[in-house]
């Protein structure tokens, strides 16, 4: 049966409550408050019936923001020029930075940090308690997140993007309405602007219904594993920072971990692997519980208590990977749009500045009462001019020079540190990350399982980690983890890869169990574990893995983080 739906006008639409939405939506509050004081306002945003509204998925704003995190105040300057005056969540500077290459046992201090790679004048922060602290100086300014929406589906018409259709609630798990139902709207906007986070769904799907990646390299991604612990106070002092390479991870992979003292008990500590691996058994979670039984991070951690996880993959593709930022009536701001700097793994600051940028353009063209590309091109103008463009350009082989390994990595970066990031080529091309896994005929040493052993003290298992993540899904809703095809699952994947998806998710959302009596395998998907990392979107080596939003307000809860 057709759903009927209601449908709602908005002048402008921002998807998305975490840095980049709310600077996009303070930065036109600003914008639009001063052209009423001095007399200048006019068009769509001078009338009293104006309307700015933004939705987002989480039960909470900040709930599901997770990061490192190390933020380079830039963008919060700009933002906000008073903000050390606002009480804000963010605690001393960085003092003291290090760099490891790590083996199976022992460490070795690199003796050579990129200038990217320092992190001067930075400070070690919760993405969490940052964007609760941006809620709030909207809040002061009228501005009102309406949580627990997340949005479903693109509206599309005549090639223009006109706004979405929010989440319906109240379905079952074979989608038929229960008691409580309530239809998900139709929100149709002048300007929606996309502020999705990594691997967002209506960016994803608006980037391929309107030709937006054309001529671009495909999104490359890593997965970050995130630990929160509480350590015995003395053992690091707050504002250290450690970054290491190699263990667990060796020289065929790249990636590498974070360790952060957010004060003088409590430790910010990750392991950050890029998902264009060849070995169909790698785990991130369990490279990462792999990880802190090191000598050197099971020291740090001996005495300590676990006390938060999350997990989220990082759009690492850099430059040549950004789509296309603008549309008839669409702006895609933050790391939706691949805005991370893939060298200093940082993306809040271009987060913050490219939704003050988006707030420009929507700005102008509510001035102009003209919401078409023509117009918002003035979107992809601002930011060739900006410093998120010079940041983005210095580093955009960065991550490609990786393809292959560690060691021609370093070789890459070298030159391009020489040749203001262009290195040995102007522009390295890039696969999807799922096209580098091997089949097991390719790799059989991949047909032997890893056996890991978790005691509980340092080393979790997932479904534990899950558990401190916070994560509460309604039980009985329509899976939002779509497999297009789980015969492939079950006869071809089985036997080409060994079923990848139990080891890539970190959070046991996927198994293979047997039907009562020992008979036929089938997949279990546990929709109630996903952390919305979206690991699976990206990783499944067939690509028929859709993940789609949950009903509003499910999802972990990432206090602290």
């Amino acid at each position: 049966m057709e759903i009927q739906r209601e449908s709602m006008d908005v002048d402008v639409l921002i998807v998305g409550a975490g840095p980049a939405g709310l600077a996009a939506a303070i930065h036109l509050t600003d914008l639009i408050e001063t052209a009423r004081g001095n007399g200048t306002l006019k068009g769509v945003a001078a009338s009293d019936e104006f309307t700015m509204m933004i939705i987002e998925k989480s039960a909470e704003v900040g709930d599901h923001m997770l990061s490192g995190a190390v933020l380079d105040p830039i963008g919060l300057d700009e933002l906000i020029p008073d903000w050390k005056d606002r009480e804000p969540p963010i605690s001393d500077p960085v003092k003291s930075e290090t760099m490891y290459y790590l083996t199976g046992k022992g460490r070795f201090r690199v003796p050579y940090t990129p200038p990217a790679m320092n992190n001067h004048g930075c400070y070690i922060v919760s993405l969490n308690q940052l964007v609760k602290w941006l809620a709030r100086i909207g809040e002061q300014k009228g501005i009102e997140a309406f949580t627990g929406m997340s949005g479903r589906t693109t509206i599309i018409e005549n090639g223009s993007f006109k706004g979405i259709v929010t989440d319906d609630k109240g379905l079952d798990k074979d989608g038929h309405q229960k008691g409580n139902f309530e239809p998900g709207m139709e929100l149709r906007s002048r300007i929606t602007i996309l502020a999705e986070g990594p691997r967002g769904s209506l960016t994803k799907e608006a980037v391929k219904r309107l030709g937006m990646d054309s001529g671009r390299n495909p999104q490359n991604y890593l997965t970050g594993v995130k630990e929160l612990w509480e350590i015995p106070a003395g053992r690091i002092k707050r504002g250290t920072i450690y970054h290491t390479m190699g263990y667990p991870l060796g020289t065929s992979q790249y990636g590498g971990s974070w360790i952060y003292a957010m004060s003088d008990e409590l430790l910010s500590i990750g392991l950050a692997s890029a998902l264009n691996y060849r070995d169909p058994r790698f785990d991130p979670h369990g490279a990462f519980q792999d990880f802190k039984t090191h000598p050197w991070i099971k020291s740090l951690l001996d005495g300590g208590k676990m006390i938060k996880y999350g997990a989220k993959t990082i759009s690492e593709g850099g430059y040549f990977a950004v789509p296309q930022l603008f549309h008839d009536g669409l702006l895609l701001v933050g790391e939706c749009a691949g805005f991370l700097n893939s060298m200093r793994l940082k993306g809040i600051h271009l987060a913050l500045k490219t939704g003050m940028m988006a707030a420009e353009t929507a700005f102008e063209a509510l001035q102009k009462d003209d919401y078409t590309a023509k117009t918002l091109s003035g979107y992809h103008s601002r930011f060739r001019k900006s410093w998120v463009f010079k940041e983005m350009w210095q580093v955009r082989n960065f991550h490609q020079g990786f393809a292959k390994g560690m060691i021609g990595g370093i070789f890459h970066t070298g030159a391009q540190m020489i040749t203001g990031g262009r290195g040995f080529k102007a522009r390295l091309m890039a696969t999807e990350d799922h096209l580098h896994m091997k089949k097991l005929t390719e790799m059989p040493s991949a047909r032997l399982p890893i056996q890991r052993k978790f005691d509980g003290i340092l080393t979790f298992d997932k479904l534990t980690d899950v558990y401190a993540s916070g994560t509460r899904h309604e039980e009985n809703q329509p899976p939002h983890l779509h497999v297009a095809d789980t015969d492939t699952c079950l006869n071809v994947c089985t036997e080409e890869y060994g079923n990848p998806c139990l080891n890539f998710c970190p959070a046991s959302v996927y198994e293979m169990v047997e039907d009562e009596g020992g008979g036929n395998r089938r997949l279990q998907i546990n929709a109630s574990n996903c952390i919305h990392c979206k690991t699976c979107d990206i990783a499944d080596p067939y690509g028929i893995i859709t993940w789609v939003p949950p009903e509003g307000g499910g999802g972990p809860v990432y206090s602290q983080m």
